[in-house]
């Protein structure tokens, strides 16, 4: 396992910008994120391992070993006209199909990550209050390499990225910075490209016993999912969805 390398994550990355702390384990990269002072537009917060890993509704995201990403951006720059968990998704999947050499990353509404329909990575995305500044917290989590025993999840294994961890580090937050600085990229095309459930059949379930079936038909600016029920045209800002055959 190749570890983390400070200089090669932070290669051509804008040092007046960007603060960078590894740690070999951690609580949550996100927590951590709500406890520092920043000083700089981005502190990124990167960890080998993480004893109280989650994701979004609250759901645990296992990370108890080294060699994969588990690692939070945050900012105090305005990001409010970006939905940032779609766009950090389709960051990711770029990078990864950039350092893979191969088209193999999907997306699916609204934070994950699939290879060959199984769940590789996520985006867990928090807002906090510190002084009357809004600090976004985007945490994101890739599995390079995992156990047997966890097969239910997907990873990159077969594509020898696990040498290329740095370099794939690099990359996401290259594009994030980039793309934060920005506000105004088209990019609702190229995450439709991406979904691995448009048109389809989904199921919706916004939290409660209660599921209802819809046609999936993408997204609006704001990131929320825009679909077709027995009712008519419905747009979805919260939940999660399911799809036959998706892990």
């Amino acid at each position: 396992m190749k570890k983390l390398n400070k200089d090669k994550i932070l290669h051509k990355l804008p040092s007046n910008k960007v603060n960078l702390k590894i740690y070999h384990e951690i609580d949550s990269t996100n927590d951590e994120a709500k406890r520092i002072e920043l000083d700089k537009d981005f502190h990124v917060i990167i960890a080998e391992k993480q004893t109280k890993g989650r994701g979004r509704l609250g759901k645990k995201w296992s990370s108890p070993h080294s060699g994969n990403i588990y690692m939070t951006i945050c900012t105090e720059n305005d990001l409010s006209k970006l939905p940032i968990s779609l766009i950090t998704g389709l960051i990711c999947k770029k990078a990864i199909n950039r350092i893979s050499n191969k088209p193999i990353i999907t997306l699916k509404w609204p934070n994950d990550i699939l290879l060959n329909n199984k769940k590789i990575g996520g985006i867990l995305v928090e807002s906090e209050v510190y002084d009357k500044k809004i600090r976004t917290i985007i945490g994101i989590g890739i599995n390079i390499k995992i156990k047997k025993e966890e097969s239910w999840w997907g990873d990159l294994s077969k594509f020898s990225i696990e040498a290329k961890r740095n370099e794939l580090i690099n990359q996401i937050l290259f594009d994030f910075i980039e793309k934060s600085d920005k506000l105004d990229f088209n990019w609702m095309d190229e995450w439709k490209n991406s979904c691995i459930h448009m048109n389809k059949k989904i199921k919706i379930n916004n939290g409660d016993a209660f599921e209802k079936e819809a046609i999936f038909l993408g997204v609006d600016k704001n990131g929320n999912a825009i679909v077709k029920t027995n009712q008519g045209k419905e747009f979805i800002s919260s939940g999660e969805i399911s799809i036959k055959g998706v892990y």
